[in-house]
């Protein structure tokens, strides 16, 4: 199975989750459940762009005008009065525009009058009917500002407290529950057993963490199991009240690698298992008690190839967002590569002005690969080697723009 298969098929098992009203401080990064229609005109009047004087653009016939000031509108006041003829009014940023006015003249080019009459000199007409924010120019009452499936960025928030809609509908965050499995494998608690080099650090655990709370989503540690059936069970308990049930390690053809039996003993449907790449061969994917399970590979870089490839997909489907995938870009490599077995790639490389170089060593155990690499080279199946100057696709892992279907 190519890695697209696989991701649409994991993606055809989730869906949106349920819906709830969160306060809009708590709503960063959530996605729409609602369309929002605006129940105001933004602005909701006419309003001046600068501190100024309110004039009438008919009244500005020669290169230095004097005005009668007959009111001060402060933000925040509405005019008493209506402009007429060579009168003006003092406003500043904000505030609504008096009836009468087209024009508001910047604060810079006026000056005034000596007398003390309340006069002002109007020395440049460069900005006769400027200046001026017209009601509804933003938004219009009744049109939709943001549509479901929308995410909630700082904008988005802005837009959303600007017309008092606070409490949005949003889809409720998904609770992730990941799990390691094997003997070897230890918490940090036990640290002088991974010093002493009798015992390997969880460190997929840290790196799961991480991952499943940057994708927005709320991680649920369930430990690590033994390589025991047993062990295997009580862990996955755990997971009764999750969204999506992430497992490391246990998938692939040792004779330890019991994750898949036992999943299948408690009633587990599997959909796929073993995909044509690398790293990241032995990913599996089914239902546990309805519930969508991935199960990655064990060694730390091909587990986060993987979950940027499936796991993170499958969060934001239950996010609600429309545009699950990252997009690729395209890049040309910048040094020679051999690749061994004629499998779609994934090599850790550094992006920089369209040319991809590799982070070095690509072996599935060198963490510090992913460290480095801003990207995932995407070399295709059918190419053993690559000379300096293809042309390929990247994955670029900070990368906001995403799409509906997978690009890998």
């Amino acid at each position: 199975m190519t890695p697209a298969e696989a991701a649409r098929i994991i993606l055809d098992n989730c869906r949106p989750l349920s819906s709830e009203r969160r306060p809009l401080r708590d709503a960063l990064d959530a996605v729409l459940a609602e369309d929002v229609t605006s129940p105001i005109d933004l602005p909701p009047w006419d309003n001046s762009a600068m501190d100024g004087y309110a004039v009438r653009s008919a009244d500005l016939v020669e290169a230095e005008t004097v005005l009668e000031v007959i009111e001060t509108i402060p933000a925040g006041q509405f005019p008493q009065k209506s402009i007429g003829k060579a009168q003006a009014t003092r406003i500043f940023t904000g505030a609504p525009l008096p009836q009468g006015a087209d024009t508001v003249i910047r604060q810079e080019d006026t000056a005034l009058g000596e007398d003390s009459n309340g006069r002002v000199a109007i020395r440049n007409t460069r900005d006769a009917k400027k200046n001026i924010r017209r009601r509804g120019e933003d938004i219009r009452k009744g049109v939709v500002v943001l549509t479901a499936g929308a995410a909630l960025g700082p904008a988005q928030l802005g837009v959303l407290a600007s017309i008092a809609w606070g409490t949005p509908l949003v889809h409720r965050r998904p609770r992730v529950a990941f799990m390691g499995s094997g003997d070897e494998i230890v918490d940090l608690d036990r640290r002088d057993e991974i010093l002493a080099g009798t015992k390997i650090a969880t460190s997929n655990s840290y790196t799961l963490d991480a991952l499943i709370r940057r994708a927005g989503a709320e991680p649920v540690n369930l430990g690590v199991a033994r390589d025991s059936k047993e062990s295997l069970r009580e862990h996955l308990r755990g997971a009764a009240e999750a969204d999506l049930l992430i497992t490391t390690a246990g998938v692939s053809v040792g004779e330890h690698d019991l994750v898949r039996d036992v999943l299948q003993e408690l009633g587990g449907e599997l959909k796929l298992w073993r995909i044509a790449m690398r790293p990241g061969a032995p990913v599996g994917f089914g239902l546990l008690r309805g519930i969508p399970w991935i199960g990655l590979p064990g060694n730390p870089v091909s587990t986060m190839v993987t979950f940027e490839l499936f796991v993170r997909p499958a969060i934001r489907r239950l996010q609600g967002h429309r545009l699950p995938y990252r997009h690729t870009t395209p890049v040309t490599a910048a040094e020679p590569i051999t690749l061994g077995p004629r499998l779609r790639h994934y090599l850790r490389a550094i992006v920089e002005n369209g040319q991809a170089r590799l982070t070095g060593p690509q072996g599935s155990g060198i963490l510090t690969s992913m460290v480095l690499a801003n990207a995932l080279l995407i070399v295709p199946a059918e190419l053993s080697t690559v000379p300096a100057g293809t042309e390929l696709e990247a994955l670029v892992l900070d990368d906001p723009r995403h799409v509906a279907e997978p690009p890998y």
